[in-house]
């Protein structure tokens, strides 16, 4: 399942590299040397796999909460449907919704961060233009959510969208520091892969969440609940241990 996060920001890089290939190629790269711009360049990628981490945390906690009401397991169906179905029917998910003003309102001033921050050249600057870059609207970032989702932990969820995050890497990486490695007509034909990869990712997630007793694909729920038991008992005796530990340092004290 994590594989399958990787691979999405493998492929899904070619579609960033059309969207974000923009600001990739006038970031701001600090330094005069071959390295110091690689540095710059990869310190602007690691910001915003930071940030897809905190997301699928965050969305990660929301899975588990789900796990821990008994809706897990059709979670992760719904989430590999929306998949499928943004793919078979994109108009469904293109401007048939409404935003309200203070959305538009926070990617606009959003935006208007980044761009003062280009004006700085920085490595820390590069840094905080990767983070508020991974809060930018993305149909592929939410998809990567959606897969965070259907993880159901914390952990899961933020391993999953930082592993697609460092999937973007490469791309975007030498986009930045070659402008442009790529000719239009290859990418529009790799571009075309993206909805096939979406697909075959949420059939895994609905074949994850159906429990059929597939080995490695569609474990049985049992197996399911098992491991996700072992994880919050995992989690409470680090909590214990560190409690312990400071109820121990306090009486030295």
């Amino acid at each position: 399942m994590l594989l399958s996060a990787l691979l999405l920001g493998l492929m899904g890089s070619f579609h960033c590299a059309g969207m974000c290939g923009p600001i990739a190629v006038a970031l701001p790269l600090h330094g005069n040397t071959v390295s110091q711009k690689i540095f710059g360049g990869t310190l602007y990628n690691i910001g915003r796999t930071i940030t897809y981490g905190i997301m699928g945390a965050v969305f990660g906690l929301l899975g588990q909460g789900l796990h821990l009401i008994g809706f897990q397991q059709k979670v992760s169906v719904l989430m590999g449907a929306l998949m499928i179905i943004s793919v078979l029917f994109p108009a469904l998910f293109r401007n048939q919704y409404s935003l309200d003003k203070s959305w538009f309102s926070f990617v606009g001033k959003l935006k208007k961060t980044i761009g003062k921050m280009f004006a700085i050249r920085s490595f820390q600057s590069l840094f905080f233009i990767g983070m508020l870059n991974g809060l930018l609207p993305c149909g592929l970032v939410y998809m990567a959510i959606a897969g965070a989702i259907g993880t159901g932990g914390v952990a899961e969820g933020s391993l999953y969208m930082i592993l697609f995050g460092l999937g973007t890497i490469p791309m975007l990486l030498a986009i930045s520091l070659a402008g442009n490695i790529m000719s239009l007509a290859v990418r529009k034909r790799i571009n075309k892969l993206i909805p096939v990869l979406v697909v075959v990712v949420g059939l895994l997630f609905i074949l994850r969440g159906l429990s059929l007793g597939i080995p490695y694909l569609s474990p049985p729920k049992q197996k399911i609940e098992q491991k996700f038991e072992k994880s919050l008992q995992s989690e409470a005796e680090e909590l214990h241990q560190e409690s312990k530990g400071d109820c121990c340092k306090g009486n030295i004290e």
